[in-house]
């Protein structure tokens, strides 16, 4: 997986906003994918981590599915 944070998510997702929200409270840069919209990367998403839930945060080469807030704050840190 690439460098950075990419988060695959729906438009209608209310996990994926609150996901969104959180990352940008935190005044973290990333890549939104809808993934609705988007089939290959859904594709690419699913192989990855074995899930088709959104939300799924990848943040170097980690993955965080759903919105589970202490686990992103975790990564983050660790980025920094």
């Amino acid at each position: 997986m690439e460098e950075g944070i990419k988060v695959y998510s729906t438009p209608t997702c209310p996990y994926c906003k609150a996901a969104k929200a959180f990352l940008d409270g935190k005044g973290v840069q990333y890549e939104d994918i809808d993934v609705s919209r988007d089939h290959e990367a859904a594709k690419k998403m699913v192989e990855a981590s074995g899930q088709m839930g959104v939300p799924q945060i990848f943040i170097a080469g980690k993955i965080v599915v759903g919105f589970d807030e202490e686990s992103l704050a975790k990564e983050i840190e660790s980025m920094q």
